[in-house]
């Protein structure tokens, strides 16, 4: 069933578990992260970022992962991540996403409070969910422009004030993109945040975040976190073994049909790490 961001984190908050937010960038991966969640009663959600954005058209993505969410077994929230232009964030909550993300989190704060008020007046009129992100969370690669800055507690404070957001990114050391070493969560600032924001909160980059401080914090108010290197990493280490077993094979439904099992197994650990 087709659900947005507070109606699965606000059940996450009340009951200290964590909702799993998968990257997907096609068919294949998102019906086994559906699969995954279905197979374990959970909530999840598709995530579209803005590399599958710039790679196809918005209408094209909602019309192939919108009916994967509404015929799902389990709460499934087609969300919208990272993106910086307030046109294009209105464009989705127009073409059909359930939650968008406006991050102007490389503004200063009065312009990004500014420009996720502005998303919500119009996402309300959808029923669509909003996610802002205070702060910055780095990349390990592919966003060099992209600053690190931890979140200041002031910041946050006045963007879940004048915003008014449905969940707040943080950056308390959390990276994107890492794919071999591990981050050390600033949890003095983790604290400071989680007891002045009512709000549920995100934690970005969770490939990089240690199991035990991803079971920690899902036990707190940050109820969703966004994975997606496990996934990739999963999707082409099974292509590439399955193509060096066999070199003649070339059907990419076959491929497929080997590799869902594989990212559903890995989207399963992740949302029974979290809690569900």
């Amino acid at each position: 069933m087709l659900a947005n961001l507070k109606d699965v984190t606000q059940p996450a908050l009340a009951k200290g578990y964590a909702v799993a937010c998968f990257n997907v960038f096609g068919y294949e991966d998102a019906l086994a992260v559906v699969q995954a969640a279905e197979a374990r009663q959970a909530s999840v959600i598709l995530s579209i970022n803005l590399d599958m954005t710039q790679f196809m058209p918005l209408q094209s993505i909602t019309g192939m992962m919108r009916p994967l969410a509404e015929q799902a077994k389990v709460p499934v929230c087609l969300h919208l991540d990272h993106h910086y232009e307030i046109a294009t964030v209105k464009e989705a909550i127009k073409a059909g996403f359930s939650s968008v993300m406006f991050d102007g989190s490389q503004l200063p704060i009065a312009d990004n409070i500014a420009g996720v008020a502005e998303v919500v007046a119009l996402a309300r009129e959808y029923n669509v969910s909003v996610e802002a992100e205070v702060g910055s969370v780095p990349y390990a690669s592919g966003r060099d422009h992209i600053k690190s800055a931890l979140t200041a507690v002031d910041e946050a404070i006045a963007m879940a004030t004048n915003g008014q957001p449905d969940v707040l990114a943080i950056s308390v050391g959390n990276i994107h993109r890492l794919e071999n070493s591990k981050v050390d969560i600033n949890y003095e600032r983790f604290e400071e945040l989680s007891a002045a924001i009512d709000l549920p909160l995100v934690i970005h980059g969770t490939s990089g975040v240690k199991h035990e401080d991803i079971q920690k914090l899902a036990k707190s108010n940050v109820c969703k976190f966004n994975i997606g290197t496990v996934l990739r990493q999963r999707f082409g280490q099974t292509i590439r073994a399955e193509l060096a077993a066999d070199p003649a094979l070339f059907d990419r439904l076959t491929l497929m049909r080997k590799m869902i099992p594989e990212v559903q197994a890995e989207a399963e650990h992740m949302i029974q790490m979290l809690g569900q």
